[in-house]
């Protein structure tokens, strides 16, 4: 049996203007390819409801979306800050505790990285181009294909995912405005932007738990974003 992948989502509208429980394709899509069963989670679900349901995934992807809200890393302010949803992010933040300690496969993506790094005792740039010196433009959106590949990344050659990526420099999209600050103490830096913005991080002695700034599911061209979620689909069927 196939194994199954919780995947974290935001509250939208319909062409009806209706509330709908939503999730970017790619994301489904890039499970799927990996031989994994995509599992939506509703922000609506209550502690019991999650409590109940986790257990029974194999592992949880963290995804895209709007920023967290400041209040919880004690961030600046910024008036780009957009997309709170403060449902969400306790859903969120709450989840990310609970696979750690459970031990369960875990991988964040964009938002997701963030939202790692803000749990586990973190901080985030509310506004990279503000509030850091770079001369990289790291929100290419919406003007820009998803796939346009924005800047390299360097890989640390002694992290975990090097071994799984198998390539020292990936070329990636980057489709965020905020990032990590501060990184929270229980993670490890494992990839590097050319500005020296923190892209990936790893939880050492974790069966499986990474986390990217980076848009992989847009990249499944590329076979280090396949043995990415490969690898992620694997782990979680061994839980």
């Amino acid at each position: 049996m196939r194994p199954t992948i919780g995947v974290t989502t935001y509250d939208g509208k319909s062409p009806y203007d209706l509330p709908i429980v939503a999730v970017n394709t790619a994301y489904v899509h890039a499970v799927l390819q990996a031989g994994g069963l995509p599992v939506l989670l509703p922000n609506q679900l209550s502690r019991e409801d999650w409590m109940e349901l986790v257990p029974r995934l194999g592992g949880i992807l963290f995804t895209g979306g709007g920023d967290i809200d400041p209040v919880h890393f004690s961030g600046a302010h910024h008036p780009r800050v957009g997309d709170v949803d403060e449902e969400r992010d306790s859903l969120e933040l709450a989840l990310l505790r609970f696979v750690v300690e459970e031990r369960k496969p875990f991988l964040g993506i964009c938002r997701g990285c963030q939202v790692v790094n803000v749990a586990l005792g973190g901080t985030l740039h509310t506004h990279i181009p503000d509030q850091t010196r770079t001369d990289i433009r790291h929100d290419c959106y919406p003007d820009l294909p998803r796939t346009h590949i924005a800047h390299p990344v360097r890989v640390e050659e002694d992290s975990q995912v090097s071994r799984i990526f198998g390539e020292p420099i990936l070329q990636v999209n980057s489709l965020h405005h905020q990032g990590i600050r501060d990184l929270a103490p229980a993670l490890k830096p494992v990839a590097y932007a050319p500005d020296g913005l923190i892209e990936a991080v790893e939880l050492p002695g974790h069966p499986f738990g990474y986390a990217v700034q980076w848009h992989p599911e847009w990249l499944t061209d590329q076979q280090p974003t396949r043995n990415l979620f490969k690898a992620f689909v694997e782990a979680a069927e061994k839980k």
